[in-house]
């Protein structure tokens, strides 16, 4: 069920061996640190991961361990100080390509309806006005906005802007989501139904996803791996392979599996949080 903190380099070495395919993204070693002035503050020491095709893990950690520095950094935002970052085998310079980022916020454009939202990515990369329009449609079909295509950001709840927020990712087809804290302003009930939708869809077209997550239940239940990451300076503190068997869609039934409480205090005990 746990792996080692080093399985990241374990897996490199191995995959050197058999000569297999490179995977959307490999993490070798890699440590970042911000220049306060007075002061260089480590955020990220020595991580190494690696996300396979098809794939979802979760990662959790203390607040303020620098998970979304963590993100920041595998999508080009900031440089690594130390260590490589591969896309499909190769180091990129800035973001790469076909990688969706959702962030906590939706970040809506309030002047454009949601298919509006939705069409703009498709519309900068310079995809015809027709087809942005079915694709986009399509995709809201797909997230259960069908019949609000038309209605503003303001008109929307929570729920169903985090829907559009996920179908303007969505639409452009990437390879990999990372996502940053996506669901976590939504009721309990919202965010069940939105990542029921989000699984499927990811699953289905065999899409690989990196989130980060406060929520170590949500982390269990959408993921097929967990990373747990330790206090600042990060660095792999512990992995966790989730095994339940059979459908991985009902998010309900997956908190009713008996491992699943398992999972969730094995991990709560690796983050040694503790109760203020």
């Amino acid at each position: 069920m746990m792996g080692r903190a080093d399985s990241g380099e374990a897996e490199l070495t191995q995959r050197a061996r058999v000569g297999t395919a490179d995977p959307p993204l490999i993490v070798e070693r890699v440590a970042k640190s911000f220049d306060l002035g007075s002061e260089i503050v480590p955020v990220i020491a020595d991580l190494s991961l690696t996300l396979e095709q098809g794939q979802i893990i979760s990662i959790v950690g203390p607040s303020g361990c620098g998970k979304t520095t963590l993100l920041n950094t595998l999508c080009g935002l900031l440089a690594p100080d130390a260590g490589h970052i591969r896309w499909h085998g190769r180091e990129v310079r800035g973001q790469p390509q076909n990688v969706g980022y959702m962030l906590q916020k939706d970040l809506l454009l309030p002047w454009r309806t949601a298919l509006g939202n939705t069409m703009l990515g498709l519309e900068i990369r310079g995809v015809g006005a027709a087809e942005a329009e079915n694709r986009s449609r399509a995709m809201l079909d797909q997230l259960g906005l069908h019949g609000f295509v038309d209605h503003y950001p303001s008109t929307l709840s929570g729920g169903m802007r985090q829907r559009v927020a996920l179908a303007r990712t969505l639409v452009n087809d990437p390879d990999v989501l990372l996502l940053d804290e996506p669901f976590a302003a939504l009721d309990f009930q919202s965010k069940l139904l939105i990542e029921n939708d989000m699984v499927g869809l990811v699953r289905q077209r065999g899409r690989s996803l990196l989130l980060i997550t406060h929520d170590i239940e949500e982390a269990v239940s959408l993921a097929d791996r967990v990373i747990v990451l330790s206090k600042r300076p990060t660095r792999v503190k512990a992995v966790y392979e989730i095994e339940f068997g059979g459908d991985r869609d009902d998010m309900i039934a997956l908190r009713e599996n008996p491992d699943f409480s398992h999972y969730v205090r094995r991990i709560w005990a690796d983050l040694d949080v503790g109760l203020q």
